[in-house]
C-alpha cells in the first residue's frame, strides 16, 4: 500500500505563485509514475501534469496549463513538486497527488492511489 501526503497549497492572487509537494511512503518500490490531478466542483478531474519516478524522461502536462506549470522529482525519493506560476482563478481547485498508474497518463481514471488533496485558490 502506497501513502501520499501533499503540502503547499493556499490562496494567492492571480498572477501569483504556489509550490505543491508530495511525498510517497509504503511500498514505494511500486512507484513508476506520480502526478497532480484536480478537481473543481461540477466539473470533471483534469490530470494537471505527471512524470516518470523511475529515471525515464516522460512528462504529461495538460493544455490548460502548458508553459506555466512544471512538475519535477523532488530531492528525496518517492517526491514530487508541482510548480505553478502565473496563476489564474480557473486554477483554483482541490489538487491531488497521485501515483500507482494504469494507463496514459492524461486520463485520470488510471491513477489508482490519491492523496487527500490540498486547495489552491486563485482570486482576481
Amino acid at each position: 500500500m502506497v501513502q501520499l501526503v501533499e503540502s503547499g497549497g493556499g490562496s494567492v492572487q492571480a498572477g501569483g505563485n504556489l509550490r505543491l509537494s508530495c511525498r510517497g511512503s509504503g511500498y514505494t518500490w511500486r512507484i513508476n509514475y506520480m502526478g497532480w490531478v484536480r478537481r473543481v466542483p461540477g466539473k470533471e478531474h483534469e490530470v494537471v501534469a505527471a512524470i516518470n519516478t523511475a529515471g525515464g524522461e516522460s512528462y504529461f502536462y495538460a493544455a490548460s496549463v502548458k508553459g506555466r506549470f512544471t512538475i519535477s522529482r523532488g530531492n528525496a525519493e518517492n517526491t514530487i513538486d508541482l510548480q505553478m506560476d502565473s496563476l489564474k482563478t480557473e486554477d483554483t481547485a482541490m489538487y491531488y497527488c497521485v501515483a500507482d498508474l494504469s494507463g496514459p497518463m492524461s486520463n485520470w481514471q488510471g491513477w489508482d492511489t490519491w492523496g487527500q488533496g490540498t486547495q489552491v485558490t486563485v482570486s482576481s
